[in-house]
Parts: structure tokens; C-alpha cells; sequence
């Protein structure tokens, strides 16, 4: 099958999956798309080719063509056979053919390309393709090549494996732009393979081994992720069992270099952290330009900064170790045991350079874990010591357990569920202590998360191990009632689990498990508005506990999750930070990105928004490589992305964390997926689609029960979208109750914003004066909250402008942009500059513009913007025959005619 052919057909079911956005070409004529194969060269060259509005004329040589000279031309001139010159080169071409070694053959070169040059003049316009152009015969190539440069006009697109730029240029064009066709990002895969439905963290895992290779993303998602994450690279004892077209599409890549090349890059598949040091002194000088051939067939990426050397696709490493013979596969590890230069990596080579069987292996690894822990590479160190208990004789079944135990600690911690599940195995699979096999269940469970299969037997498991051991049942039952609150939605139960955990633990005299129950007991408190909240919380704040409890589990996480419920991000902040440090240092990827996750909405709040889109980020980056759900991650780069960063990126992560939750059943994270969703869609203009996120959001919340209002803020935005929809009795009606319930907690935190939706809903009624009045007093309550300050004056200058106080409008658009700007919250900061510029070109004598109601503004920025009436009615919810009757007053109103100039004359609506 062609490059692409397989994944352009199954992106075609999945909605537009484009590799490369043509808009990113300049306007230039030569153009070359280059890539490894199945990166979508095919589809990429097509669009691009429809982007420039001229019929396309593809041509396609195959692997068959490279050895016969002029397959090229002999291929134009059959495309174009209905032209006097088309049949002119054919001709010229026979004759060439007939005469192969006649003196007079560099003759027949200058008619062919005088011909070749005659047809392209004649041709119609066209864009030319030249797709798997790797394989263009040279003849070809020569004679396109010298004919083109006298059609300079004429668009041309060139789709190759590998291109590295000559010092004569490209056969297309000497000045040919040159465009890597990117790989896909996790988004446009999780579309790309969404007919097959697949978990989100198989989608993840298919993405990192595919490295975003559409072909290759398709192939493994067709054995639905058996062998999607692929075999550890290095390990002796894993069976790489890639189906044979994930191979051949892999070899196929792989085959664009040299066998020396190949070689090359075995060793730094059988490396976990390969860098050119290591690299160079194994191949010495020729490693420079075999490692430049690899990057240049996308095979590699180098990092210029600090020597690493990463494959762009995990399969690729997968494969060529999968090649190796376990004799041969020792080898290579004996010879990087001996060029490494760091001591736990040379341990580990060794230990893998060693038979199986061999004890002194074993304890290697061991040894080697204990050093990778201490220095924080947590990953090795999960890796080390699960290869320790995998290779301890099981006659000695306690150094057996020990090293098991150790593993499904490094692993759990580091979030490496298979690692933890091989683990946990080998204590179950032994006699073990029922503190041994409570142990390996729990970390089993706290590794598992949502991808926890068999919920019920597993928790079963534990308890009969932990039958008569009040201490034991009672960190089972801590596990049981975070399941409840997640995945089953119910706080209520979910907190009397919390409850009997707390007092199965102080019967037992076990403070650190105590507080662990403390802690689950207040958040769940919290959430269900519960008067003892704080009470239980300072409870668990005031007993000792040992390090083994979660970093994120501690109360002193809760309390400054508690502080940023109310509106204290410094006091948040402050709290945090040591807490990642010894999240970082344990190596709990869990805490580490629920700690940074903290942190970055900390930051969002008190306004320092690159700070908040650095904790966002690290904490995506390290959810995409580990087993973790990837909702709570998506949930925070949604918010953050959306104030600081770009709003079509949060839009995505919102989208991909809604899919996340609904795919793994986690209740929460699905309420905030789609708060975050419903937000994005709000600001950007999009009401309808809004409120139908933000009342999902309501029914779950009023089904899980949540009842205060500062822990997920999603009331004054439902009411928002509700007054921009015209729906004002329901919104006041939610305005009421959510200040009522606000004020019955001592939430006042909650008030400003409320307040702010009640002001938007005052002068959707005409009384702009109160509406101001309100929006100036929210805004003196939030100068601790910079970005909450800067939407409450957007709000004010909105109201003034439309209660004709144009004074006051740019004021407050001016104070709003100076604080967007100041604190770096770029889609708000747009957004305010347009409303300034807009009232700054307003006219402000008295023959300004006659005022339009806000409906009819509304109704005619709709049709500015080229809506239907049938779509602006849908949009605002009225009858087509008030849409007719609103502009018909539009019309008369302005003294227009026609929609060409209300297109001239009223600003489109924001979408």
C-alpha cells in the first residue's frame, strides 16, 4: 500500500487528521514534504495541493522505478496524453529507449528536456505532485528539474522519506522550501484512532510507541494495545511481540539507513538513557555523521543542549531490540558495560550481560536500584530492582519477597503499573505474611488508579489477607472510599468509609494510618458541606505521621488545597512547595503531578501566569509518560492554557480530559473536565455549547451531592451563560440559591463572582447603573485575585458602554488590559485590547450611531458574521420570525439595506 494510503482512509472515518497545516507554508511555489514512511507525506501534499485551488496532476513512481530512466517522464507525458506535446515526449522517449548507447544520445537528453520544457508550458494550470519522490528515477529527476526552472510559475510539491539539502538545491527548485512533515500530537492521534475506541491511556501509549506516526499508530491500534506500549528495550527476559505489520512498518522505517547506522542505534535502544557521549566513544568518529543520517530519517531526536539521544518512536527501539538473539543481546550489553562511565548504568548492563540464572546478577541489580534511588532516577531504579527479584533463586523465597516488595514500591511510586503488577505477582505468588501481601495489594491498588480492573476481587483480596488486623483493614478501607468517591460518585458513602477507617485505625493505635483517614474524612467533609470540616482536618494536622503516607495524602496538601477553596494562594503556595520537593523526591509521580497541579492553579490565582503554565506543563508531560489517568492533568492545563496560554490548546485538553473521565467512569474529574469545557466555550462566544457543559456539570454535582460552592466554581459561570442566552429567571433563580448556600457556609470567597454574573444580569434588564455599581464593588474585593479583578472590569466596561458611559467604558478597558498584560494572561489581554480598540473608534458626539437593544446587537453581530437567520435563531433560542423582525429594526435603526453592509458596519460576533 502506498505511503499513507492505510492511515489517509481510516483518518478519512475520524474526521480531518492533518499532519501538517498548509497554512504553514509560505506562498512559494517549490515545495518539498519530507518524512519517514507512514507519516502522512500522502495526505499532506493533497491538502496542501487543494489549499493552492489548482487541479492536481499526482504522479507516484514506486521502488520498481528508480533503476529505469525516464519512468518519470514517461508517466507525465501519460497523464497529459491528450496534448500535442504530451504525445511529443513519448515519442522522444521511445526513442531514447531505442537507442540507449547511440553517440547521439546526449542529443536525445536535450530533446527530452525541450520537450519536457514545451509540455509544461502547454499543460493547463496545475499543481504538479510528486509523491514517494525518493523514488523518481535520477534521468527524471534531471530532466524535471532543468524544464522547471523555465516554468517558474508552475506549483510544485515534492513528498519524500529524507531530505538533506544539497549544495545544487532540489530537482524541483533551487530555492524549494522544505517542510518535515510533524509527527501527530496525542490529540490529533486520540482523533485519528477514535473508531476504534480505545481507553485514554492506550491512546497515550500508542502515541509514545508510534512516536505520532499515523501508520504506525494505526497498526497498533488494531491489536488494541496488546503489544501498544511495547516490551521493556533491554530486557533480556520481556518477548517483543509486535504483530507482524507493526514490524514490517518499523523495518521499513528503519530501512531508509544503513546497516551501520542500524547497529549504531542498537546500542542506544539497549541504553535507558542513550546520549551522544556514550554513543561516540562505542562507534568513535564515524558516530557524528551516522547518528546525523538517523536524525535526518526522523528516526532520532538529539538534544543540542545536553547530549540526549531519544527515539522518536519507542517502537523503533522495541524493534531492534526484538532482532537480537538473547546470546547477542548480552553481548551488546557487556560491551556498553564497558564504555559507560556512570556506575549504576554500568551495573545495569552488566546484571543484563549476565545468564539469567546467575545469582550474582541479581544482587547487581539490587545494589544498582538502591544508588538509582538515592540519587532520585526513579525510573531505573523501578526497572533495577523489579530485574533483582526476577532474577533471585525463589528457594530463597525472604530475599525473594524483600526484592518483590522493593519493586512494586519503586515501581508503584514512579507510576510504572506493569512493572508494579509483575511485582506484585511474584509476593503473591509466594508464602508471604499477611503484611507482606496487604502491602503489595495496596500498592497495587494506589499504582492501578483509574485503570483498576476487578475492583471488587482485588479489594476482597486484601481484606481476607487482612482479616483480624484492624490496622491493615483500616488502609484497605482508605482505598475503598476513595474508589466511592471517584469512580462511584457518592461522597456521602465515600465519607463513611473515611469515618471507619479513622476509628479501625485508632483502635489499632496507628496515628500515621489515622491521619491518613483524617485527612480522606475531611476532604470528603469539605465537598459535602459539612460543619466539622475544618475541625477534622485540624485534627489530623495535629498528629505525628510517617513518611510511607502520600505526599498528596498528607493533611498538610488538604489544608492548602483548602486555602486555595479560599482564595488564599499564597498562603497556598507557600504550603506547596516543600511538599513537591519531597514529592519530587521519593519519586511518587501521583503527588508530584496532583502537588504541581496545586501549584500552577496557586499561581493562576495570584496572577503569575508563566509560573502556572510551567507547573501545568510539567505535570502533563509526566501524566503522559506514566500510567496516571490523564483527566487531572487536562483538567488543570485546560484552566491554565486557557487564561495564559492558547485557547484552542486548552479547548483540546479540556475536550481529551472530558473523554478521559467518561472513559474510566471518574465522577469527579468529569465534572471538572467539563466545568473547564464550559468555560472555554463561554469566553469565546460559543453560550449554547457552554451551557450545555455547565449543566452537565450541575446534575453531576447535585448527584454527587457537592453542596459547597468554593470547591469547583461552576455556578457564576452556568448563570452567565444563562443571561447570554436570555434565559434571566433561571439564572437569578441559581444566583439565589448559590448565594444563600455560599452565605449559610461562610463561603465568602464565592460572593465577588456572583456578584459580577448578577450585574451582567442587571444590565441585561436595563439598569446599567446598578450593574456598575455592583461591578466596581466586586472589583475592590478582588485585588488580591488580579485576573478575577481584570474579567470583573472587562465585565464593567462592557455595562458602561452599553449604559452610554463611554468615559468610564475605556477606564475600565484600560485597567483590564494593563492587568491581562502586566500578568501575562494573553487570550483575556486580547480580548481586552479588542474592547478598547473598539470603544476608541466608537463615535462619542451626539450624531453618534443610534443605540441598538443588546439583542439587537447580538442578532446583528451574528449576521455580520455570516449566520443564517435559521442559525441565529437556533443560537439565541427564538423564533426565525423575531430574527426577521430584529434586523428589520437593525436595518432601519442604521439606515442600511442590505446584510454586504451590515457586514461593513457592525463588528462580527466573537467565536
Amino acid at each position: 500500500m502506498p505511503d499513507s494510503e492505510m492511515w489517509m482512509n481510516a483518518s478519512h472515518e475520524a474526521g480531518p487528521v492533518l499532519p501538517v497545516m498548509p497554512e504553514d507554508v509560505p506562498g512559494t511555489h517549490r515545495v518539498v514534504l519530507y518524512g519517514p514512511p507512514g507519516s502522512g507525506k500522502t495526505t499532506a501534499a493533497r491538502a496542501l495541493g487543494r489549499r493552492l485551488g489548482l487541479p492536481l496532476l499526482r504522479l507516484a513512481p514506486g521502488p520498481q522505478d528508480t533503476g529505469i530512466p525516464y519512468t518519470g517522464l514517461l508517466e507525465l507525458a501519460l497523464a497529459l496524453q491528450t496534448l500535442p506535446a504530451a504525445r511529443e515526449l513519448a515519442a522522444g522517449l521511445d526513442e531514447a529507449a531505442d537507442q540507449p548507447g547511440s553517440p547521439d544520445n546526449a542529443g536525445a537528453a536535450l530533446r527530452l528536456r525541450r520537450q519536457t520544457a514545451a509540455l509544461l508550458r502547454e499543460a493547463p494550470p496545475m499543481t504538479l505532485v510528486v509523491d514517494n519522490a525518493q523514488w523518481l528515477d535520477p534521468a527524471s529527476a534531471a530532466v524535471l528539474g532543468w524544464a522547471l526552472r523555465l516554468a517558474p510559475d508552475l506549483p510544485v510539491i515534492a513528498a519524500e522519506r529524507t531530505w538533506r539539502p544539497e549544495a545544487a538545491g532540489h530537482w524541483c527548485g533551487e530555492n524549494a522550501y522544505a517542510v518535515r512533515v510533524p509527527a501527530l500530537t496525542i490529540e490529533q492521534v486520540a482523533v485519528l484512532l477514535s473508531p476504534h475506541r480505545l481507553p485514554p491511556r492506550e491512546v497515550a501509549r500508542i502515541h509514545t510507541c508510534s512516536g505520532g506516526n499515523p501508520a504506525l499508530a494505526l497498526a497498533l491500534a488494531q491489536v488494541r494495545g496488546r503489544t501498544a506500549a511495547g516490551p521493556i528495550a533491554g530486557d533480556a527476559e520481556d518477548d517483543p511481540a509486535f504483530p507482524p505489520l507493526v514490524r514490517q512498518l518499523v523495518g521499513e522505517w528503519l530501512g531508509t539507513v544503513s546497516g551501520e547506522v542500524q547497529e549504531l542505534l542498537t546500542f542506544a535502544a539497549l541504553d535507558d538513557r542513550p546520549d551522544l557521549e556514550l554513543l561516540g566513544r562505542l562507534a568513535g568518529p564515524a558516530a557524528e555523521d551516522l547518528l546525523a543520517q538517523a536524525e535526518a530519517a526522523g528516526l532520532l531526536d538529539i538534544g543540542r543542549t545536553d547530549g540526549s539521544v531519544r527515539f522518536t518512536a519507542s517502537a523503533i527501539g522495541t524493534e531492534l531490540v526484538a532482532r537480537l538473539p538473547g546470546h547477542a543481546r548480552r553481548v551488546l550489553h557487556a560491551r556498553l558495560a564497558e564504555a559507560g562511565r556512570d556506575g549504576v548504568r554500568r551495573d545495569r548492563h552488566a546484571a543484563l550481560a549476565a545468564d539469567a540464572d546467575d545469582p550474582r546478577s541479581a544482587h547487581r541489580a539490587a545494589r544498582a536500584a538502591v544508588r538509582a534511588r538515592q540519587r532520585g532516577d526513579h525510573a531505573l531504579a523501578a526497572e533495577l530492582s523489579l530485574l533483582a527479584a526476577q532474577r533471585t533463586p525463589h528457594d530463597d523465597g525472604d530475599l525473594l519477597t524483600e526484592r518483590a516488595l522493593t519493586a512494586v514500591h519503586d515501581a508503584a511510586h514512579y507510576g510504572d503499573l506493569p512493572r508494579t503488577r509483575a511485582a506484585a505477582r511474584l509476593v503473591l505468588g509466594h508464602d508471604t505474611t499477611p503484611d507482606q501481601r496487604v502491602d503489595a495489594l495496596i500498592a497495587l491498588i494506589d499504582a492501578s488508579g483509574q485503570h483498576l480492573h476487578s475492583a471488587d476481587e482485588l479489594f476482597a483480596a486484601a481484606l481476607h489477607a487482612a482479616a483480624g488486623r484492624p490496622d491493615l483493614t483500616a488502609q484497605i478501607v482508605i482505598r475503598q472510599s476513595i474508589w466511592a468517591n471517584v469512580n462511584e460518585g457518592d461522597p456521602q458513602r465515600a465519607c463513611a468509609l473515611a469515618g471507619r477507617a479513622t476509628d479501625l485505625a485508632e483502635t489499632a493505635g496507628d496515628t500515621t494510618t489515622t491521619v491518613m483517614a483524617l485527612t480522606m474524612q475531611a476532604r470528603l467533609q469539605r465537598v459535602l458541606g459539612h460543619p466539622d470540616a475544618e475541625t477534622t482536618l485540624s485534627r489530623a494536622l495535629s498528629l505525628p505521621h510517617a513518611a510511607s503516607v502520600p505526599v498528596n495524602g498528607t493533611p498538610q496538601h488538604l489544608a492548602a488545597r483548602h486555602a486555595l477553596f479560599d482564595d488564599r494562594p499564597e498562603e497556598a503556595r507557600t504550603a506547596l512547595l516543600p511538599l513537591l520537593v519531597e514529592a519530587e523526591r521519593t519519586g511518587d509521580a501521583e503527588a508530584t503531578v496532583d502537588i504541581r497541579r496545586s501549584l500552577a492553579e496557586a499561581e493562576l490565582r495570584a496572577g503569575r501566569c508563566a509560573r502556572a503554565l510551567e507547573h501545568a506543563h510539567r505535570a502533563q508531560a509526566l501524566t503522559d509518560t506514566t500510567a496516571l489517568s490523564p483527566a487531572p492533568a487536562c483538567y488543570t492545563s485546560a484552566l491554565v492554557e486557557g487564561t495564559a496560554g492558547r485557547t484552542d490548546l486548552a479547548l483540546a485538553h479540556a475536550r481529551r480530559g472530558v473523554d478521559a473521565s467518561r472513559q474510566e467512569d471518574n465522577r469527579v474529574f468529569l465534572s471538572r473536565n467539563l466545568f473547564a469545557l464550559g468555560h472555554l466555550l463561554l469566553v469565546t462566544g460559543r453560550p449554547k455549547e457552554a451551557l450545555e457543559a455547565l449543566e452537565e456539570v450541575r446534575d453531576l454535582e447535585e448527584l454527587q451531592q457537592v453542596r459547597d460552592p468554593s470547591v469547583l466554581r461552576w455556578h457564576p459561570e452556568l448563570a452567565e451563560t444563562l443571561v447570554a442566552l436570555g434565559h434571566l429567571d433561571r439564572a437569578q433563580s441559581l444566583l439565589d440559591d448559590t448565594r444563600r448556600t455560599a452565605t449559610d457556609l461562610g463561603r465568602h470567597t464565592v460572593l465577588p463572582p456572583l456578584e459580577r454574573t448578577q450585574a451582567l444580569l442587571d444590565a441585561a434588564r436595563g439598569d446599567f447603573g446598578t450593574a456598575a455599581r455592583r461591578l466596581n464593588d466586586a472589583a475592590d474585593h478582588l485585588h488580591h485575585l488580579p485576573l478575577e479583578r481584570g474579567r470583573t472590569l472587562l465585565a464593567l466596561s462592557h455595562t458602561e458602554r452599553r449604559g452610554r458611559r463611554r468615559a468610564s467604558a475605556r477606564t475600565a478597558a484600560q485597567s483590564a488590559t494593563d492587568l491581562f498584560t502586566t500578568h501575562q494572561a494573553h487570550p483575556w489581554a486580547q480580548t481586552a485590547v479588542h474592547t478598547l480598540g473598539r470603544l476608541e473608534d466608537a463615535p462619542t458626539d451626539d450624531n453618534a450611531r443610534p443605540r441598538l437593544t443588546s439583542a439587537e446587537q447580538r442578532c446583528a453581530e451574528l449576521a455580520a458574521a455570516g449566520a443564517s437567520n435559521r442559525d441565529i435563531a437556533t443560537t439565541l433560542t427564538v423564533s426565525v420570525k423575531t430574527v426577521e423582525a430584529t434586523l428589520t429594526r437593525v436595518y432601519r435603526k442604521l439606515g442600511l439595506h442590505s446584510r454586504f453592509q451590515l457586514a461593513h458596519t457592525v463588528t462580527p460576533a466573537r467565536e
